[in-house]
């Protein structure tokens, strides 16, 4: 799943006529960059959730696109504005998609750039396999968030409460299960479209130790601003 609903408030003027993702970094819309990277990975059948200027979202990529040498993708969106007159939130927004996603599955922001990270089958069978329902990957703090999000312990657990903390990338694998009771009280699909963040559920299921991470030292952006923008795509 590629999260593609947000405003983008702190990017305007840009975003008052394009939504987020489709910002270009270096020749191609940004949620271009993590689409690619699933396809090179073999990941093929993706849910885009929109919301703003959506339409433009799914009339750049349509139901399926191929991009470069990568295999073809197969589209479907999950229209947040059409369906509830906004987007949902992180959560909301997956939980909404929950019925079009697998047992285990990615799930990326449409507005981080990271060029280096690969989506691999390999971390897909690891996790299926320690029974943890989340895996998160955390990145040194940037100057925007220097105190970090979460912890990371020497066992590979993400943690709550630690003297050193990383940032959250936005790329994580989650377990479908992580979306119910206890953590979760939204039915699946979503249908009343209740907004709801990530980061409480997330931590619910870290303080029982079901949240794993490691870390992600690759190039990294969080595209937030139009100065991030510009820095991204000033030659070097």
């Amino acid at each position: 799943m590629i999260l593609a609903a947000g405003r983008g408030e702190r990017m305007r003027p840009l975003t008052d006529t394009t939504p987020k993702p489709l910002l270009e970094v270096r020749g191609k819309p940004l949620m271009q960059w993590p689409m690619e990277a699933l396809a090179a990975g073999g990941f093929t059948q993706l849910v885009v959730n929109t919301d703003w200027l959506g339409e433009q979202i799914s009339g750049r990529f349509g139901p399926e696109s191929q991009l470069g040498e990568q295999r073809a993708l197969s589209i479907s969106y999950s229209d947040e504005g059409r369906d509830f007159g906004g987007a949902l939130e992180t959560a909301g927004g997956i939980v909404r998609a929950l019925p079009r996603l697998g047992d285990i599955f990615w799930v990326a922001a449409g507005d981080v750039f990271a060029p280096d990270f690969a989506f691999t089958q390999a971390s897909v069978e690891r996790f299926a396999a320690s029974g943890k329902l989340a895996h998160l990957w955390l990145v040194p703090n940037p100057p925007h968030n220097p105190k970090g999000d979460f912890g990371l312990s020497a066992e590979g657990l993400a943690l709550n409460s630690a003297a050193e903390k990383y940032t959250f990338s936005t790329i994580g694998l989650y377990r479908a299960a992580l979306f119910s009771p206890p953590y979760c009280g939204i039915p699946a699909g979503n249908p009343a479209g209740l907004k709801a963040p990530l980061a409480p559920i997330l931590r619910a299921a870290m303080d029982n130790e079901l949240v794993s991470a490691e870390l992600y030292t690759g190039q990294w952006t969080d595209v937030g601003t139009p100065e991030r923008l510009l820095q991204l795509n000033t030659p070097r």
